[in-house]
């Protein structure tokens, strides 16, 4: 399988999926933990984060896969939301936990 068939299968496999500098637990940039932050408070508490700083291949490959050029990104029933800022309009909005309110009924 190649990096590209990889990333989709974790997209595809996944709800929500940070992929993302550091863990959680563990952010390696203030970008990344912001993000997380944002879905904590948005009620997502059970997701897929892939730290990229492990993963050279998916951090060299996602941004033309996603044709986004930054970490970290978001993506949401297979489809790419966005990174740190628009993640944190869509929480600021209320936007951000109306999607995660779907990810969790369904």
């Amino acid at each position: 399988m190649s990096i590209l068939e990889d990333i989709q299968a974790e997209i595809d496999g996944h709800a929500i999926v940070l992929f993302m500098k550091g863990t959680p637990q563990f952010p390696m940039c203030g970008f990344s933990s912001r993000t997380v932050a944002a879905l904590h408070e948005a009620g997502a508490k059970d997701y897929r984060t892939i730290n990229v700083l492990d993963a050279p291949e998916i951090r060299a490959n996602l941004p033309r896969f996603s044709n986004w050029p930054t970490f970290p990104q978001l993506f949401i029933h297979g489809e790419l939301i966005g990174g740190c800022d628009i993640t944190l309009e869509l929480h600021e909005s209320g936007e951000l936990s109306r999607m995660v309110a779907e990810v969790l009924a369904a």
